[in-house]
């Protein structure tokens, strides 16, 4: 299994993109790298890059670039992320795509063709880096497709098929054959029934089923911060996406999961941290896992969530935090066998043949409750399978 980062810069944060520095990047890399991990996950943003419809920055282009080479200097792979999108509450979308110019991202046929080419030339641009792990399309790009976005911008399932489809392609044509591909959705997607984009777009577009595991969502709420419901959730959320998997060795990305301080308290959070880990580590054929994030958000920065500014496993400033010094310590025993991946001895039957199985798989539905009082302390949560393709089926 993998271990990595979310890159957040200390210096700015993601809009440092603007004032591009390679010595931030490397001094930022070298203390990554120092945690043990193996990877990082970088989130150019993505109007800084297309500013305008008919226009892919160079320059822009090239600093991602930077980055990847950096990142090999100091022994790290590096996975690219292409729609930014939405970072930390904040939507980066490109003027094009707004006000006067508001058209829909996901279905306006000009708009996907451009977000194609885009995709295509990031992916091209870092294509014949040795140590580029692979291409995501977008952080949680599936937030605009629905409330509670404040503006959404409206699409099908079958639409949200079609666009997924384009862009995978597009970058699949842009990187060497074999280059991991994936597409990244909040947990709306598995837990939200009004959701467009769901279980089966995550299942069935790119090379790994990507998840993001935050606790913030009603689970921390219920469970308290240390609660089995919220140190269980990552392995609950992997568990749940691999039940639609229709390849039995497609792997599954705990690409984000974090300790948000706003419901877990800031001293709880290294052994959240460490719980968390150990429980998703035991899931077979789990991919990898990437904290979010490397550092805190500057107090200097405005306006942003009050728990963005304590999720970096160093400050702003560059100290380890304890949450930084448990991390390295807990993948360190990880990769030495503390936990070993294992089939669990019990299956669980999600009914999803009706509406609302979606709801019951929330962090407060009845599926989930009936998954949390299987659970025995130190062995595997239940495998999870689903009805419609365990359960026979009345002939039509």
């Amino acid at each position: 299994m993998r271990f990595g980062v979310n890159y957040t810069p200390a210096n700015g944060w993601f809009h440092s993109w603007l004032d591009f520095s390679p010595a931030d990047v490397r001094r930022d890399l070298t203390a990554i790298a120092g945690l043990g991990v193996d990877h990082v996950r970088v989130l150019p943003l993505w109007p800084l890059i297309q500013p305008n419809r008919g226009l892919i920055r160079p320059q822009a282009l090239r600093d991602v670039v930077t980055v990847v080479d950096i990142a090999a200097e100091v022994g790290l792979d590096v996975n690219v992320d292409a729609l930014q999108g939405h970072l930390s509450s904040f939507d980066f979308v490109p003027s094009w795509l707004e006000s006067w110019h508001r058209r829909n991202m996901f279905t306006d046929p000009d708009v996907v063709g451009s977000l194609a080419d885009y995709v295509h030339a990031l992916s091209a641009a870092v294509a014949d880096r040795p140590n580029l792990l692979g291409i995501t399309l977008g952080n949680e790009v599936n937030q605009f497709a629905a409330a509670p976005h404040p503006t959404p911008h409206p699409v099908t399932p079958a639409e949200g098929d079609a666009w997924l489809s384009r862009l995978v392609d597009a970058a699949r044509t842009g990187v060497r054959p074999g280059t991991l591909v994936t597409h990244a959705m909040y947990d709306a997607a598995w837990y939200d029934d009004t959701q467009p984009f769901g279980p089966a777009h995550a299942v069935q577009h790119g090379d790994a089923t990507v998840v993001h595991s935050w606790v913030f969502n009603g689970t921390a709420q219920k469970h308290g911060g240390l609660g089995a419901g919220s140190v269980r959730h990552a392995e609950y959320l992997t568990r749940l996406a691999a039940a639609w998997h229709t390849d039995p060795v497609r792997p599954v990305w705990l690409q984000e999961v974090g300790a948000p301080t706003n419901v877990v308290a800031e001293r709880d959070a290294p052994d959240f941290l460490e719980a968390t880990l150990r429980h998703v580590a035991q899931v077979e054929g789990l991919y990898g896992v990437t904290w979010w994030c490397s550092h805190d958000v500057s107090r200097s920065l405005l306006d942003f969530p009050e728990l963005e500014y304590d999720l970096g496993l160093f400050t702003a400033d560059g100290k380890l935090k304890p949450t930084g010094e448990r991390f390295a310590s807990t993948i360190a025993a990880l990769r030495a066998g503390a936990v070993t991946p294992s089939a669990p001895a019990e299956t669980l039957l999600l009914d999803d043949i009706s509406y609302g199985y979606r709801a019951a798989a929330s962090p407060n539905g009845e599926f989930n409750r009936s998954w949390l009082a299987a659970t025995v302390d130190g062995r595997p949560g239940p495998r999870i399978a689903l009805a419609s393709t365990t359960v026979p089926q009345p002939r039509p």
